[in-house]
């Protein structure tokens, strides 16, 4: 049911499972890679210490995906896009089913920050939540001080006729603070009043 890949006009989005990522790449990428720090800052993870806490990350993926509690996926950029193929970030769903609720989070290498992807990718994802899963909300936070995630959301949930939903209070933990998240929501009714 869920499915392997997805693609949009310039991204291929790839399951997120040790058949389709180098571990040692994906450690690398969420350790020491130029960037990380400013990438986790706003996230509710820190950079990996070790490679065992990748592996662990790759086998949880795994197992939420098997019970259909969430799903991953590798972003790349295609052919004809600069650096074609590159690991470009992570992003995905949380599937709340009794809720009806798809819950989409994403992050980006710093290298392929301001090209768009962030949108592209979640209007894919708006459209497996609310037309392919047929669930009846999708939702996506930022931390309330977050002024880059929050301007990518604002453009892409006006785009798919969504609204901004307001400040959910002490919602993400991270290692020493718990951060206000603004939450935006797509219905099902707005999105396909806006797909006719």
């Amino acid at each position: 049911m869920l499915p392997e890949s997805l693609s949009t006009k310039r991204l291929r989005h790839e399951r997120l499972c040790h058949e389709n990522v180098d571990l040692f790449e994906l450690y690398h990428i969420c350790s020491t890679e130029d960037g990380i720090d400013e990438i986790t800052r706003y996230m509710p993870w820190s950079p990996h210490e070790t490679v065992n806490e990748t592996k662990t990350f790759v086998d949880e993926s795994e197992r939420k995906w098997n019970d259909r509690e969430s799903l991953k996926y590798i972003i790349r950029p295609n052919d004809d896009e600069d650096g074609s193929g590159e690991f470009a970030g992570l992003t995905g769903l949380k599937l709340n089913w009794s809720r009806r609720t798809g819950t989409q989070w994403i992050w980006l290498r710093k290298s392929f920050w301001g090209r768009g992807y962030n949108s592209e990718s979640a209007l894919a994802l708006i459209d497996l939540t609310l037309d392919r899963f047929d669930l009846d909300l999708f939702a996506v936070t930022h931390a309330a001080e977050n002024e880059k995630s929050k301007s990518a959301i604002e453009r892409y949930i006006e785009e798919a006729g969504g609204q901004r939903d307001g400040v959910l209070r002490n919602w993400v933990p991270h290692d020493d603070h718990v951060s206000d998240e603004i939450r935006y929501t797509v219905t099902q009714e707005q999105w396909q009043s806006g797909q006719t």
